[in-house]
């Protein structure tokens, strides 16, 4: 797969430490894997949610990251082998759903 805005990662990363290895293997996979349905996800990242659905109508498929301390928000565009990281939120921030609205 083909990964865009793995500058917001990055960020993320320098911000919340603890989550630096946790999304340096999840890049390594991601970049590896050739994913078509969210089954295929899900039988490497049982936790995630590919049905999440946002202000515009879309669904995203949100990553538990970390042991469940922090989510992660991506468009998988399987047809194009391509996922969009959109946002990268603590649990806490990502369970009042304001970030719903952006998408």
């Amino acid at each position: 797969m083909r990964v865009l805005n793995e500058r917001a990662i990055e960020r993320f990363a320098r911000k919340h430490p603890d989550s630096r290895e946790w999304l340096k293997r999840w890049l390594v996979a991601a970049r590896d894997a050739r994913w078509h349905t969210i089954e295929e996800i899900r039988g490497a990242y049982a936790a995630a949610d590919g049905g999440v659905r946002v202000k515009s109508g879309a669904r995203v498929t949100v990553f538990d990251v970390g042991g469940n301390k922090y989510r992660m928000i991506t468009n998988v565009i399987y047809a194009t082998e391509t996922i969009v990281v959109l946002e990268l939120l603590s649990h806490a921030e990502y369970s009042k759903d304001r970030w719903k609205s952006r998408y």
